[in-house]
């Protein structure tokens, strides 16, 4: 069945018969709402509904569903109308057809004034995937009511190097806990909007982000860098989208060795792939054929050569109406089975949803040391105290993080300072930049207590700017060459000196910063060190001196609130770290952020320290709480597939408390044991009680993939189970790994 176009109406060359298609779309303004409501009553699948809406379409429209509608020359404000409406993809005002409107939204919704939660990192630290499917919830709410039907909130790019400019935007560096976090978050934003997983694959350096080509071999890659995004398509996830970086030679947008066969053929998703925005797509035609099925956010490749290639036979019409199918299907199955009550425009930063910041952030504060002074820990603060000095650049900062794509603007922010102000209404509280060391640590002296806030803002890490270094002739033949590209990239540097961004140059913090808490802890032997940031910061040059250190990231809008409640005690300090902190830099595998070509292996984070031999500062889910814990490992059961374990857990000391349940197993014939983490679980258990949890256990890290057969089998060795507070570093109480048949 064709239309005057010769487009067939179904998926590859087989149409569909009249006598299947209980329902019949009509070509009206109503078409696309018709077909959802067939679809939600089971008068249609979905397939058939997508086939049909495509019978309806002209050849332009049909193409126009391949990349975004507005024109390329609104590429110089995509910065300034990202934060004020969806940008919109194959959008079909005849037959109804919404298209795919697009909102970033890894930390809120970036469109106009919304709720600004704890970026992603610090999320990853409450190791908690109900409170993060919760905020996801949130997230797709406040999307929607901005007008937008697609969120790219999930990004799963694994931590390989705490330097990584947009480290804050992912879950950290283990497999097992990005796939679960990430998981949560595509569950919850899919009540309400469609889910986009972001950037695939082995995209996890900045600076070089569109230049540099990824070496991996087959096990690495679908052992370490694949297996979380598997996780969020098992998920639901209705999109994905692809990278900027090459793997193996080849660009993310033509590499159907990644698009097509792994992530169709062998995961067996559905959705639909969308470019990363401007410069992920190099070829219009090659794109479309690995996989890739739209060019966001303008017309710009493929609205050039896309309709000349199908004139021409260049490109096969069957390609075309794959892609097409994909995305039609896509949306109108999550538009039927989503929440049908639109959100208000007031749920937007409502009291909720900035509840919910709030509690997110407490639950992410990660408590690195708490030293005893004058006989007692520190923390929790007195609640009686009188002279507080909160000293440090960042103290009285709206520190949200990174400026770039995920940036979100709130209509308030509570600062650190404002927190603690909130918190101690009656004590007499004085402030310094640090500026001159001298004056802050004169007021440290004379205060009960000093907080010094110091750490990372949008000027040390973030989303580059672009350089000269991208291939700007894709905007068109004028920018190969002359006068147009050198004032295209003499903006781009002009921009990277008032925003800076891109990967870290050092995993330390600014030497100023480490002067500050030097002077201050000499004048006050009672000192508390914040931490801001969005990944690991080094600390052995200065933490001996400090008696207590807080790691609070780039908390949100509510998150001097939260620090100054987990400060009082009001709240336990719930965080675990998503990654190890070394001690020095040196002990991480190298990290070159302008490297052409990198190669990604098995060794990296934790589990390059554990193959050395090393101990970490901090390791992988470490935290403290205001209150002892232990974990006795019961029983378990375990297949290739999986299984579960019951772990005893006894809160030993005076008060309520909260910790995170950790399951490791390692092969111990090797000379030095790696841990590989198989699950978690979040518990809060009353002083004096015991609870006994079940947790369940992800196989993945105990098998591996044969690449030729694509099959999963038991990796060899001694492997053992230990349940713990973080990852291990003795084995001292493991149990053998007993697998059992599937």
């Amino acid at each position: 069945m064709e239309n005057a176009n010769g487009i067939v109406h179904s998926v590859g060359s087989a149409p569909i018969s009249d006598a299947a298609v209980p329902v019949t779309i009509t070509a009206s303004v109503h078409a696309f709402n018709q077909a959802v409501r067939a679809v939600r009553a089971g008068e249609l699948e979905a397939d058939d509904s997508a086939a049909q809406l495509i019978g309806l379409l002209t050849e332009k429209e049909l193409l126009g569903l391949l990349d975004g509608d507005s024109p390329r020359r609104l590429l110089p404000f995509i910065p300034a109308l990202l934060g004020r409406r969806p940008f919109v993809a194959g959008a079909v005002s005849r037959l109804g057809i919404p298209g795919i409107r697009f909102s970033d939204g890894a930390r809120g919704v970036v469109i106009g004034a919304a709720t600004a939660f704890p970026v992603t990192m610090a999320r990853a630290a409450t190791w908690d995937p109900e409170l993060e499917q919760r905020v996801g919830v949130a997230i797709g709410a406040e999307t929607r009511a901005r007008g937008a039907n697609y969120s790219a909130s999930v990004c799963v790019n694994l931590l390989r190097h705490p330097a990584w400019g947009r480290a804050q935007e992912c879950y950290g560096e283990d497999p097992v806990l990005v796939g679960q976090m990430g998981s949560a978050l595509t569950r919850g934003v899919r009540v309400h909007t469609m889910a986009c997983v972001k950037h695939f694959a082995l995209n996890s350096m900045e600076n070089e982000r569109f230049e540099v080509d990824v070496s991996v071999d087959d096990h690495a890659l679908h052992e370490v860098y694949l297996p979380h995004f598997k996780a969020v398509v098992d998920a639901g996830a209705d999109s994905v989208m692809s990278a900027y970086n090459r793997v193996r030679g080849e660009y993310m947008d033509v590499n159907r060795a990644l698009l097509t066969d792994v992530l169709r053929d062998e995961w067996g998703f559905t959705g639909f792939v969308t470019s990363d925005w401007v410069f992920g797509t190099h070829d219009a035609v090659v794109s479309l054929q690995a996989g890739m099925d739209v060019e966001m956010p303008l017309r710009m490749l493929r609205a050039r050569a896309l309709p000349a290639a199908l004139r021409s036979g260049e490109l096969n019409r069957a390609t075309v109406l794959e892609s097409a199918h994909r995305i039609l299907r896509t949306s109108i199955l999550h538009a039927a089975t989503r929440e049908q009550q639109e959100p208000d425009v007031a749920v937007i930063a409502s009291a909720a949803h900035r509840a919910l910041a709030l509690h997110a952030a407490a639950e992410s504060i990660v408590l690195l040391k708490n030293d005893a002074v004058d006989e007692a820990p520190l923390l929790p603060l007195a609640p009686g105290m009188r002279r507080l000095a909160v000293i440090g650049r960042l103290a009285d900062q709206a520190n949200l993080g990174d400026h770039g794509s995920s940036r979100v603007r709130p209509p308030s922010t509570v600062s650190p300072l404002q927190g603690l102000r909130d918190a101690f209404p009656a004590a007499l509280i004085t402030t310094s930049t640090g500026k001159d060391e001298k004056a802050a640590a004169a007021l440290a002296a004379q205060a009960e207590i000093a907080v010094v806030v110091v750490g990372l803002d949008q000027h040390d890490e973030g989303e580059s700017v672009v350089t000269g270094g991208v291939d700007v002739g894709i905007l068109g033949r004028a920018f190969n060459s002359g006068l147009s590209r050198r004032i295209f990239i003499g903006l781009a540097h002009l921009a990277a000196r008032f925003v800076r961004g891109g990967d870290r140059s050092s995993l330390e913090l600014r030497p100023s910063d480490a002067s500050l808490i030097r002077a201050v802890v000499a004048a006050n032997p009672r000192t508390v060190v914040v931490l801001i940031g969005g990944s690991a910061i080094l600390t052995d040059e200065w933490r001996d001196r400090v008696p207590a250190l807080v790691l609070a990231w780039y908390g949100g809008m509510e998150g001097g609130h939260a620090l100054a409640s987990m400060l009082t005690g009001d709240t336990e300090p719930g965080g675990r770290l998503p990654f190890v902190i070394p001690s020095d830099a040196a002990q991480l595998p190298p990290f070159d952020s302008a490297a052409k070509a990198v190669v990604y292996d098995d060794s990296w984070g934790q589990r390059h320290l554990d193959g050395q031999g090393r101990a970490a500062a901090f390791p992988l889910g470490f935290g403290l709480g205001y209150t002892t814990m232990t974990h006795e490992l019961l029983d378990h059961t375990f297949s290739d597939v999986g299984g579960t374990a019951r772990v005893l857990v006894t809160n030993t000391g005076d008060r309520d408390g909260s910790t995170v349940v950790q399951l490791y197993a390692a092969d111990l014939s090797a000379e030095h044991p790696v841990a590989q983490l198989l699950g978690f679980q979040k518990v809060t258990v009353q002083r004096g009680a015991s609870t006994t949890v079940q947790i369940a256990l992800d196989a993945g890290p105990t098998v591996q993939r044969d690449p030729s057969t694509r099959q999963w089998h038991p990796r060899a060795g001694d492997w053992a189970l230990i349940a713990a507070q973080h990852s291990p570093s003795h084995w001292t109480g493991a149990v053998p790994l007993r697998r059992t048949a599937n």
